[in-house]
């Protein structure tokens, strides 16, 4: 997979590249300290997946993000940030982001979230996910869109920050049939990715 990063904290961003560069399956296409450029730079450059600051020099992430799906949108975008309130969190979301994680977070925990989004998932950090549930939760209110059970269960988990194969060791199934599971989900939320499921869950009450 190749991969671009905007990043303008210098060691950060050193450190960020070292490690996508020591993963075999990864491939460092560029890293950028402003993300100005950054629809012109994912034209010529073609990143898989790209790894995105929210506060940076002259323009900000989530505009880039906004800029980049209206063009790319099967570019997968992962936020990586500080910022750990909801606003910064639904705006990224709305924008068309694909995973939000922080950067207090260890530097493996970044590797697998690309890992995570590569095959369809949508990473979160924990703490994100925590904090989202108890600020919006509102009672389940499921009748409009008919999820099983199981699949609301499989929303709660992904909503969590739980990897695939992380909710099917915890709901002892196998990755495929989560895979089916989160299609199905997807379908019924009329919803293209794992984040806008989980956003769009939270804001209707089911989970």
């Amino acid at each position: 997979m190749k991969i671009s990063v905007y990043e303008d904290n210098e060691r950060l961003c050193q450190l960020i590249c070292m490690l996508i560069e020591a993963t075999p399956e990864m491939e460092l296409l560029h890293a950028y300290d402003n993300c100005v450029n950054a629809l012109q730079n994912t034209k010529e450059k073609k990143p898989d997946i790209i790894v995105m600051d929210i506060e940076m020099p002259q323009k900000l992430g989530t505009e880039a993000v906004f800029e980049i799906k209206s063009k790319y949108p099967e570019i997968k975008i992962i936020m990586h940030t500080v910022f750990d309130e909801n606003q910064h969190l639904f705006d990224s979301l709305s924008k068309g982001a694909d995973g939000y994680i922080l950067k207090k977070d260890s530097p493996s925990r970044l590797i697998e979230a690309i890992k995570e989004v590569s095959t369809g998932g949508a990473p979160m950090s924990p703490y994100i996910a925590t904090k989202v549930l108890q600020s919006f939760r509102k009672p389940i209110s499921n009748q409009t869109y008919a999820l099983t059970t199981r699949e609301i269960e499989v929303l709660n988990l992904l909503a969590k920050g739980f990897s695939y194969r992380m909710i099917s060791i915890e709901l002892n199934i196998s990755v495929e049939t989560v895979r089916r599971h989160i299609k199905n989900i997807y379908q019924k939320l009329h919803v293209q990715c794992g984040p806008e499921a989980v956003a769009k869950a939270i804001k209707e009450g089911i989970i």
